[in-house]
């Protein structure tokens, strides 16, 4: 039986995948630098449901979203991988920031979570932007979530903690997200000292049909519960989930049962001007 033989590529000759995915991402690049430059960014706004009262939001999560040239609005995950390490990204986290202040300014009532790198911590254009509102409008600090992604949270944990205590003594809420998708060291959960724990959607979506899932997810759940941070569950679709979840004592529910995210949602003022984009995002 002849061998299997590995295909030899010349030294200097990139591999025709790699060389695929690098001209993907250069191209990412370039959109997201002329959306940024044309301020063709918005924020599309998906609630927070607590349970018990399928009316009552406990707050908006506002994520990013750049318009395309054909005006098609693009969602985070199609872009963030790209720019997540480079300085755009954290241009990114800028602009997200400065958009989810406003709102928080021209909406008095509304309380909002905007997705940060903890790369961005330190970056002096992001503080400023922070500090610019909260001369403005105290009370948008005490109003705002910053969701923190455990993996990014675990690259650094030092500095997240002292930036997260930083930012606590002026009103400002902390999230963990996409608690069960990375590899959290567990001892750290009572440095963070995080307001809300959102667990990934890999555990909520389907869990009602799925025992090994519900034992893990519950297991969150006491976690958060445990640290007295309101547990929330990503990603939820099904009633069956939603009642599952509801049963396991989980605090908040997110997902598409309830919405997609919304750019133009009933309570939003000051909306800005922009290309003419579809409702949902």
């Amino acid at each position: 039986m002849p061998k299997f033989k590995p295909i030899n590529v010349p030294v200097g000759v990139a591999n025709p995948l790699d060389a695929a995915v690098s001209s993907r991402d250069r191209n990412t690049l370039a959109m997201v630098a002329e959306a940024l430059e044309q301020k063709q960014t918005l924020l599309a706004f998906q609630p927070v449901m607590v349970v018990g009262d399928s009316r009552r939001v406990g707050f908006y999560e506002g994520l990013i979203r750049v318009i395309g040239d054909t005006g098609r609005v693009i969602p985070a995950k199609d872009f963030m991988p790209a720019v997540e390490k480079a300085e755009m990204g954290r241009e990114i986290d800028v602009n997200a920031l400065n958009m989810g202040l406003r709102t928080l300014h021209q909406n008095p009532s509304v309380r909002l979570s905007i997705n940060m790198s903890a790369r961005s911590i330190g970056y002096q254009r992001w503080m400023q932007t922070l500090n610019r509102w909260l001369k403005i409008d105290e009370s948008v600090g005490e109003r705002l979530i910053l969701e923190i992604t455990e993996s990014s949270a675990m690259d650094q944990p030092e500095l997240v903690v002292d930036f997260m205590n930083r930012l606590s003594a002026r009103g400002v809420c902390f999230a963990l997200d996409d608690f069960g998708a990375g590899f959290t060291a567990l001892r750290y959960l009572k440095d963070f000292y995080f307001d809300v724990l959102k667990i990934d959607m890999q555990f909520c979506n389907g869990i009602a049909d799925d025992y090994d899932t519900q034992v893990l997810t519950r297991a969150m759940i006491q976690i958060g519960q445990h640290f007295d941070m309101l547990v929330v569950a990503e990603g939820v679709e099904r009633v069956e989930d939603v009642e599952c979840l509801t049963e396991m004592g989980i605090d908040c529910l997110q997902g598409y049962y309830f919405s997609a995210p919304e750019i133009r949602p009933d309570w939003l003022h000051g909306q800005g001007k922009g290309k003419k984009t579809s409702q949902h995002a």
